[in-house]
């Protein structure tokens, strides 16, 4: 399989990780110079280029797009009408006329779109799906996606105006907390109320309630607060009509395990059943992989199956598109005093 990468920030760590599955990274491009001649030391064998569009037309099997966050839309429908097949990393579009452009190419192409959403298959995330069948009907779900950081540190990412984290809304950087309740719940989000964490810092945080389209309601939270999650800055809860199923609050490995519980009620007994689950090691050549990356590890896994043999992505243009949307319709809630806002029909 062959694939390019545009966009040499997280893009090359993903074509490091390319390279050792066995998918021939073919060209990589960044526009900064000094990035491309050290995307190039590390992959001596790719082309290297500076402009995305030079990879159109080179027999590519398949393209990741890890340029700025929210620029991806263009290239991926470019893309998919050469009929490359697309893993796009962060937001899939950034607003609705984008995504319905997005959600049509993938659907006229003979190309598939997937976003590269790891958190959907991180450690705890997968032990939480395994159990839904225990804890019942979701009803609720929470999710967080945060850094603890200094004051500092959270001004040089997002008082940048140059930069893209600079530019962007509190809500949008959302897919992270987004992608796995969509996953979980197989629901897509019909309407979103957004808040600033804290209103003397508007930009540092969002809470977002979203109701889904099984009825039931998700609670987001995205940006820098203290108390990071240990788990690649995940955490997730959900409660079904029988249980729950959490992520542990913990330090280091225990982070990834989750805390099941099934009611009293609900045990012949009479008495509630409450375990913690350590998920499985993940090995890649006879050695584990570490927790943060088998996420990554995964997703390029199902990405190199859905070329390749056709496999429905992990996380589809669909889904992709809500996502990302929702961070959109959670900045126009809070323009507007934290109203609700409806999300669009894709389809």
């Amino acid at each position: 399989m062959r694939v390019g990468v545009v966009g040499l920030g997280m893009g090359s760590h993903l074509a490091t990780w390319c390279d050792r599955l066995g998918m021939r990274v073919e060209a990589v491009c960044d526009r900064d110079p000094a990035v491309l001649s050290r995307a190039g030391a590390a992959l001596p064998d790719a082309r290297r280029v500076s402009d995305w569009r030079d990879l159109l037309d080179t027999g590519l099997d398949g393209v990741i797009l890890a340029n700025d966050f929210d620029a991806h839309a263009p290239l991926a429908v470019a893309f998919l009408d050469r009929g490359v097949h697309v893993l796009s990393e962060t937001a899939a579009c950034a607003d609705e006329e984008e995504g319905r452009r997005l959600v049509e190419a993938a659907d006229r192409s003979s190309a598939s779109y997937s976003l590269a959403e790891n958190y959907v298959l991180l450690p705890h995330v997968r032990l939480i799906r395994e159990a839904l069948p225990e804890i019942g009907r979701v009803t609720h779900v929470e999710a967080d996606y945060l850094h603890g950081m200094s004051p500092q540190d959270v001004n040089g990412l997002i008082g940048d105006p140059g930069h893209w984290r600079g530019t962007i809304a509190p809500t949008a950087y959302c897919t992270h907390s987004l992608s796995p309740i969509l996953a979980l719940t197989g629901a897509l989000p019909v309407e979103v109320t957004a808040f600033t964490a804290d209103t003397t810092a508007p930009r540092q945080a969002s809470v977002m309630a979203v109701r889904l389209s099984t009825g039931a309601l998700a609670l987001t939270r995205n940006g820098f607060l203290q108390g990071e999650p240990d788990s690649h800055w995940s955490w997730v809860s959900v409660r079904g009509e029988r249980g729950l199923a959490e992520s542990v609050r913990a330090r280091g490995d225990q982070a990834w395990s989750v805390r099941v519980r099934a009611e009293g009620w609900t045990q012949v007994d009479g008495r509630p059943r409450e375990e913690v689950r350590v998920p499985p090691e993940l090995t890649l050549d006879g050695a584990a992989v570490d927790r943060s990356a088998e996420g990554t590890v995964l997703l390029l896994q199902a990405f190199r199956a859905t070329v390749e043999q056709g496999a429905p992505p992990v996380t589809g243009v669909r889904e992709a598109v809500a996502a990302s949307l929702v961070g959109v319709a959670g900045a126009r809630s809070l323009e507007q005093g934290s109203v609700p806002v409806p999300l669009p029909d894709l389809g």
